[in-house]
């Protein structure tokens, strides 16, 4: 099967994802914080090993599930039109591209997470930049916003019968 690019795009990001974590997570301490409060300041720990195991499914696994569980279950808006025979290839190549992109995005704002908690164990004690997460949220929170208008953009309304 010819998988699209974007597709191909998530899978080399999840790989690429995958090696950082496992490798930049060697660099942390024993015991890592792995929780910050509003002041930035750590409140949780675990393991190194634990928290490289948790990062690991967290950056891989989440974004999987983001991209494959919506194609067992389509809910299109007007999706008697968008999935009806003559439309459904097409609609079904979008939303697996579409996704794709997501997942995407969702893995490097996952990874980096990770790399704000390398920085933040790096001081004594412990503390995250809030602005720097801040900073990164807002970037994708913006991008699933754009995402999701050109989500509505693409299914908001079938076309009129008349037309």
């Amino acid at each position: 099967m010819n998988r699209p690019l974007a597709v191909k795009r998530f899978f080399l990001c999840s790989l690429a994802a995958a090696a950082f974590v496992a490798f930049t997570s060697q660099s942390l301490p024993p015991v890592v914080a792995s929780h910050f409060g509003g002041d930035g300041y750590a409140n949780a720990f675990m393991t190194r090993s634990f928290y490289t195991w948790f990062m690991l499914a967290f950056v891989v696994v989440l974004p999987l599930i983001l991209v494959y569980l919506p194609g067992t279950r389509i809910n299109l808006p007007h999706g008697d039109y968008w999935l009806h025979p003559e439309r459904r290839e097409e609609s079904i190549a979008f939303l697996v591209r579409h996704t794709a992109r997501l997942g995407t995005a969702l893995t490097l704002f996952l990874c980096y997470t990770h790399w704000l908690i390398l920085r933040a164990n790096q001081a004594v004690p412990p503390r995250l930049e809030s602005s720097w997460f801040i900073g990164g949220l807002v970037v994708f929170l913006l991008a699933t916003v754009l995402w999701l208008s050109v989500f509505l953009k693409r299914f908001r309304k079938a076309p009129r019968k008349d037309a």
